[in-house]
């Protein structure tokens, strides 16, 4: 059985493997394709997407055609067709660029302390805060709300599963590194992440998509994501400073 974040809870090996589009792997692996997924874009195709983000902002998602981006881009058609297929493989590369800004890696190296390990997750909610914030985000989420409410899911699902569960894959393989590492201890890491997300956004995004402008205490999102990150750790932290053998997944149940 998978959670919403890619994880089985019925393996064996809680430390050792998870499961990630659809079979067993180390979350050494895993983190290493995680990594390998965020750097997938090229700085052209980078900024071509960020071209398709804004076209998609300003005109909802039928102003994301190829014509409209090649223009838009400064770059040809087919290129374009060359780099992420139809309109479908584009509008879904779109949404994958836009939450790869939320970083959730180690960049190729396990933290060895606890405090480094904290720096990490405080740059992945501070991340999560910036980018659902910003007007892309916000735009993007309204346009794919609005088309629910209209009998048309295609946006909400392209959010759904390239923005949303991506993230949560990303974070939830930082989680099971912390885990690994003695640093945190959690029996079921969909629970885990579920708290970590809420900690993190709580109703701000909720608020800010009604229209609801955020107090400036609420838009230091540096101090909320440590304040997040703290109150993540009393819950979940070992006290282990430097990293050791893995608590038992069991422990905080």
């Amino acid at each position: 059985m998978t959670d919403a974040v890619g994880w089985s809870s019925e393996h064996t090996e809680p430390y050792r493997t998870v499961l990630f589009d659809g079979e067993f792997v180390s979350h050494t692996a895993l983190r290493a394709s995680i990594i390998e997924e965020e750097d997938g874009f090229t700085p052209r195709q980078s900024a071509v997407l960020q071209s398709a983000l804004n076209l998609l902002v300003r005109g909802g998602d039928r102003a994301l055609t190829t014509a409209g981006v090649a223009k838009a881009a400064n770059c040809s058609k087919e290129s374009l067709y060359k780099w992420f297929g139809d309109r479908d493989g584009l509008l879904a590369a779109v949404i994958s660029f836009q939450a790869s800004k939320v970083r959730a890696t180690t960049a190729g190296k396990a933290p060895r302390d606890a405090d480094a390990f904290r720096d990490h997750l405080v740059r992945f909610a501070q991340d999560l805060l910036d980018v659902l914030s910003g007007d892309v985000s916000l735009a993007l989420n309204r346009l794919a709300i609005g088309q629910a409410g209209n009998q048309d899911t295609h946006l909400g699902l392209l959010v759904l599963a390239r923005g949303r569960r991506m993230i949560g894959q990303r974070a939830g393989a930082l989680l099971e590194t912390g885990r690994q590492l003695g640093f945190l201890a959690f029996g079921d890491p969909e629970e885990a992440y579920q708290t970590l997300y809420g900690l993190i956004v709580r109703d701000l995004h909720v608020r800010q998509l009604l229209g609801e402008e955020l107090a400036d205490t609420e838009q230091d999102f540096e101090k909320q994501a440590i304040a997040a990150i703290d109150q993540f750790f009393r819950l979940y932290g070992t006290g282990i400073k430097a990293a050791g053998t893995a608590v038992p997944a069991s422990a905080n149940q």
